[in-house]
C-alpha cells in the first residue's frame, strides 16, 4: 500500500466525519499496489445503512481528503444498502487494502 500512516488516519477520520462511525474503507487500484507508480486514491467506502444525496457524501469525501493531500486526485466508490451494486466495488473487494 502506497499511503502513508497519517494519510490512511486522515482517509479513515474523512470517513467516520461524512459517513458515520460505521463506514468501511478499502483502498484498491493503483495506490494498493506497492509495485505500482503514482496514480490517483481509489476508495471502496461501505456503510450499513441506506443514505440520502450519495453523489455529494462521495464528493464531499473525495474533495476533502484531495485538499488535506495537496490536491492529489480522490475517487470515492459508496456502497450502501439502498444504492445499486456497482461491479467495481467486487474488483476493489477482491484486490484493496482494508484501512
Amino acid at each position: 500500500m502506497r499511503l502513508s500512516p497519517s494519510q490512511v488516519e486522515l482517509i479513515r477520520c474523512t470517513a467516520l466525519q461524512v459517513l458515520g462511525e460505521h463506514a468501511q474503507v478499502i483502498l484498491f487500484g493503483s495506490r494498493a499496489d506497492d509495485a505500482a507508480l503514482g496514480g490517483d486514491v481509489d476508495l471502496l467506502v461501505t456503510v450499513p445503512h441506506a443514505v440520502d444525496e450519495p453523489a455529494v457524501l462521495s464528493a464531499r469525501m473525495a474533495s476533502r481528503i484531495s485538499r488535506a493531500m495537496d490536491g492529489r486526485k480522490v475517487d470515492v466508490v459508496l456502497q450502501a444498502p439502498n444504492l445499486l451494486p456497482q461491479a467495481i466495488a467486487q474488483v476493489a473487494r477482491q484486490t484493496g487494502v482494508r484501512l
